[in-house]
């Protein structure tokens, strides 16, 4: 099965909030996943993640999106200058 780390689109018409879970590729994007690992808000630039679960999936063979690569790795930079 192929796995994917990707953002599941919630909240309300014009006010987007995502999860980002792990979910298997060929399924919809808003559809089944497998695990919540965090959240992101773009209105506010709110991101959360559960590192330890996010590496450990990686490390399972999970493939992040570009989109959440480039989240986790801004999430990362700030997290060491904090």
């Amino acid at each position: 099965m192929a796995l994917s780390i990707r953002l599941a689109r919630f909240g309300a018409k014009k006010k987007p909030f995502y999860r980002v879970v792990t979910a298997d590729k060929r399924a919809p994007r808003d559809g089944a996943f497998i695990e919540k690992l965090g959240h992101y808000n773009p209105q506010t630039k709110d991101f959360t993640l559960d590192q330890a679960r996010y590496d450990s999936w990686v490390n399972e063979g999970a493939k992040p999106s570009d989109t959440v690569a480039r989240l986790v790795r801004q999430y990362r930079r700030t997290q060491a200058s904090a």
